[in-house]
């Protein structure tokens, strides 16, 4: 359970819905609400077949390449805190970001459910917490993503744009600290895993 309540945290702070649901708002408010409700439907069930593809396919390229666990959780790590710098060091709101012509699967599944953040816990996690336990996270935050995205237009109203912010940055923080703990686990693994003089 403890292991779950850690991926299924790591994962939630990766996915940043809150942040991201003025951002939702702003690219689907030209659409009906009943193509804004398949949309997101399509989204949700697309963000978690890539997610499942990325946790087990990925394992199999990096043995391919070469990598190790711990590599990754160095480089994974490393990139969380990267996201989470650029988050926290952006001052203007995702409501702000230019809306596209044609909203698909392509931005909200891909980068706005599963972005590059998302993707770089679940890798990590499927090392550091388990395949099924990281599995098991990822549906259970796809399906509150799916819950408040469906409600992202009352949720948004009542936040307020200031209040989203402010959940935003508290999640780049938060992922920057988990970024640490995986850098900090890497680099524990290298070391132990070193040949004794």
């Amino acid at each position: 359970m403890q292991l779950f309540l850690k991926s299924f945290i790591a994962l939630f702070v990766a996915i940043d819905v809150v942040g991201a649901l003025p951002f939702l708002v702003g690219l689907t408010k030209h659409l009906s609400e009943e193509e804004r409700r398949n949309l997101i439907y399509r989204a949700t069930l697309s963000a978690l077949l890539i997610g499942i593809v990325f946790i087990f396919a990925g394992r199999q390229i990096f043995g391919f390449l070469g990598i190790t666990e711990s590599d990754f959780k160095v480089a994974g790590g490393l990139l969380l805190i990267v996201f989470a710098i650029r988050d926290l060091l952006v001052t203007a709101s995702h409501q702000g970001a230019p809306t596209p012509t044609k909203v698909g699967l392509v931005p909200i599944a891909i980068p706005l459910m599963m972005g590059p953040a998302a993707l770089t816990t679940l890798m990590v996690g499927s090392d550091q917490f388990g395949v099924m336990t990281i599995v098991a996270s990822l549906v259970l935050n796809l399906a509150i993503v799916l819950v408040l995205f469906l409600k992202a237009n009352v949720i948004s109203k009542w936040l307020g744009e200031d209040a989203s912010d402010a959940f935003n940055k508290v999640f780049s923080l938060l992922m920057a600290a988990i970024g640490v703990m995986f850098v900090r686990s890497g680099i524990i693994e290298m070391i132990s895993s070193l040949p004794a003089k």
